[in-house]
């Protein structure tokens, strides 16, 4: 018993009032405006038919229609595979084709090097030489060029 609120036997409880127990568990007095007779749980209402989003609405219509074109696409490089395979060929013979013409001119390139440098050896250059002294920071300088 709650010393502030004493508790009322049933025979004290005036009509129209009822003792309900509240989710926290206390006893209460409330005044009651519907049946005293306890009311059946309610029935769960049929489930509503949700609408479609939109977006739902434009996937549904892309599906078949980007499986269309796959299946065209499909048969499109079927019936190119012979062309597909004739450029293919055509592909690795340039790349061959460069490659050897790479090559040769490689080959070219150094043989004419060669004979440059060859040619540069037999020619005697003129050697020239320079001797130049200064004395202090500002002094004249004075040299010598020696050509052999």
């Amino acid at each position: 018993m709650h010393p502030q609120h004493p508790t009322l036997p049933p025979q004290d409880i005036p009509p129209g009032v009822q003792e309900v127990i509240l989710p926290s568990g206390e006893r209460a007095l409330a005044y009651s405006t519907g049946p005293t007779t306890p009311i059946p749980p309610a029935v769960p209402a049929a489930p509503v038919a949700q609408p479609i989003p939109a977006w739902a609405k434009a996937t549904a219509l892309l599906a078949p229609t980007v499986g269309g074109g796959i299946a065209i696409a499909a048969v499109g490089l079927s019936a190119a595979a012979p062309g597909l395979v004739a450029v293919s060929h055509v592909l690795w013979s340039t790349v061959a084709a460069l490659a050897a013409g790479g090559a040769a001119a490689a080959a070219v390139i150094g043989r004419v090097r060669a004979r440059i440098t060859a040619a540069q050896r037999e020619i005697q250059r003129p050697h020239i030489t320079q001797h130049i002294t200064a004395t202090g920071f500002l002094g004249r300088a004075t040299g010598t060029i020696n050509h052999r």
